[in-house]
């Protein structure tokens, strides 16, 4: 009889009793898990001290690595390795101060059998929303059930009563009573030029550019072309080395001319070619910035791309300096000419290439439509993501604080006269560059979501109202989060702060600008109508088109 070497599988411990085991994930960028430990450990402390105040006793699941200084999960590994540890029965909480690469977790998520929740503090000085907000929308497209908390600190009354009804049955009921499906359209011009629109996607297709795929960990970002290519959209995977390579082939004198355009425009960058390059801004920096422009254009008009989306975090880090600049360049209508390699012809003359920050997918979608939409009705058809990365009461509204690391376009700063450039942080962006920054001009806007819910595509629209607050008041929020990052304020209409918190499923948000609010309620009808006949679920968010059904 033949022997075989039988694998062996180790028992799981089990549960405590009345214990609750906790996990934290983190970055996969050894700077930045550094940074950010210490804010972790107080987030860990504070909701400790909730649970144990309810009876409960708290278990971390895992330790501090002594040769990185943290404890945090920083791989997929790592994490397999984690949850080796954890009681498969268990509760469990992933509690987060940072943000987290959603892959690290996951498949210990998915096959955990106990309660799940997920855990941030409400504060900005760390992306924790921003990570759990990630982490929730890819356990819906995973469909792992879960529940998600958010508190300053966790001694509040609301958090304290969502805590221990989680304890007790496993669960949280938020309110997302502002939400509803599309009723349906009336006859009107815009119902007929989103579906004519939606026809022509289907007849004519549209490609996306994805610089590599997957970024950040961000599993909801990503769409399956099983569910994307039936409404038109396609994609045309590339490599981020391809565009280093083409960076490589643009001339000192083309960068040089995209750079002198931008001085002529009236941005401002904020050089210091004598400091520290891992704390100041260079011209070498920007340099290498124009050249990935001119290079992204060009690969664009290479694949006839409607929409591209670059990576930048995982490996082109490590390469050149941060994209974000460049997005933001590529997502305004005004911006510096790029002509083909032979000089022959300007590119995408007069029309934004919209790009979707973190090659994030929801959010290429959505930037097509819009871009259609705007491009049809005669409105600026710039549009851009901003993570939602936190708010604060500002007189009898809550507001909040839409922030991304620069690919904002200048029209939405109101110029390029308004923008700055500062540089990335060096924990994020070890190689710097620009920034594309400034303050939201006030105004109406049109926000929404693309995500993945029981296999199926749905899209959340709302309508909204970017403020103009005191320059005080601007500083105190920037020095709160990231303030060389461009900042939007916002209102969202009829949507308050857990509600949003609740029911968004992505970290990122997608706006665009409506000169007026009938105008912005003309798009947004015609936005949903296209979303409607390209199969989607269309859910309306707040107070928004409340006259129709």
């Amino acid at each position: 009889m033949t022997t075989y070497l039988m694998p062996e599988i180790a028992p799981r411990p089990a549960a405590e009793p009345k214990t609750v085991y906790t996990i934290a994930n983190g970055d996969l960028r050894l700077t930045t898990n550094v940074k950010t430990w210490a804010m972790q450990q107080q987030v860990e402390s504070e909701f400790a001290a909730a649970v144990e105040a309810l009876g409960w006793a708290v278990r971390r699941a895992h330790g501090v690595d002594p040769a990185t200084g943290h404890g945090f999960i920083d791989s997929q590994r790592r994490g397999m390795e984690v949850f080796k540890d954890v009681p498969r029965d268990a509760p469990l909480v992933v509690v987060e101060a940072v943000w987290q690469y959603s892959h690290h977790v996951l498949h210990g998520l998915r096959s955990h059998n106990g309660p799940i929740l997920l855990v941030a503090n409400f504060a900005g000085d760390f992306p924790g929303l921003v990570g759990m907000l990630n982490l929730h929308g890819s356990m819906v497209k995973a469909g792992i059930p879960h529940a998600t908390l958010w508190s300053k600190d966790f001694t509040d009354d609301w958090a304290r009563t969502r805590l221990a009804e989680w304890l007790q049955t496993g669960a949280i009921v938020h309110d997302t009573s502002h939400v509803r499906d599309l009723p349906a359209l009336p006859a009107s011009p815009e119902k007929a030029l989103g579906e004519a629109l939606a026809a022509q996607l289907k007849a004519d297709k549209a490609i996306i550019a994805v610089f590599d795929e997957y970024c950040m960990g961000m599993y909801n970002a990503l769409i399956d072309d099983e569910l994307m290519n039936p409404a038109g959209i396609y994609k045309e995977r590339l490599s981020q080395s391809a565009l280093v390579a083409e960076m490589n082939t643009v001339g000192d004198e083309e960068a040089d001319a995209v750079r002198a355009w931008l001085d002529a425009a009236g941005m401002t960058f904020h050089v210091d070619n004598d400091g520290d390059w891992k704390e100041n801004l260079t011209d070498e920096q920007i340099h290498a910035q124009m050249k990935m422009y001119v290079a992204a254009v060009r690969m664009a008009d290479d694949f006839g791309a409607d929409v591209v989306g670059i990576q930048y975090q995982q490996g082109l880090k490590d390469m050149v300096p941060a994209s974000d600049l460049v997005e933001g360049l590529l997502n305004n209508v005004d911006r510096p000419p790029v002509t083909s390699r032979d000089g022959s012809r300007v590119l995408y003359e007069g029309a934004p290439i919209p790009c979707a920050n973190e090659v994030d997918q929801g959010v290429a979608i959505d930037a097509l439509v819009t871009n259609r939409v705007w491009t049809a009705m005669g409105l600026d058809p710039a549009t851009t993501l901003h993570d939602i990365r936190w708010g604060d009461v500002w007189g009898e509204e809550f507001v909040w604080v839409l922030e991304i690391s620069g690919s904002v376009p200048a029209s939405h700063l109101g110029g390029y006269d308004k923008a700055h450039g500062y540089r990335q942080s060096y924990y994020f962006f070890p190689l710097g560059g620009a920034t594309l920054s400034g303050v939201s001009k006030p105004g109406e806007i049109v926000w929404s979501r693309v995500f993945i819910m029981d296999g199926v595509l749905h899209v959340d629209l709302g309508r909204g109202t970017c403020i103009e607050m005191p320059e005080a008041e601007v500083q105190r929020r920037l020095d709160s989060t990231n303030p060389e990052w461009p900042i939007m304020n916002a209102v969202l209409h009829g949507v308050g702060r857990d509600q949003l918190m609740a029911r968004h499923k992505a970290n990122h948000l997608n706006v665009a600008y409506a000169p007026d609010a009938v105008t912005a309620d003309a798009a947004l009808t015609a936005k949903a109508a296209m979303f409607a006949a390209m199969g989607y679920q269309v859910h309306l968010a707040g107070d928004v088109l409340n006259d129709l059904g």
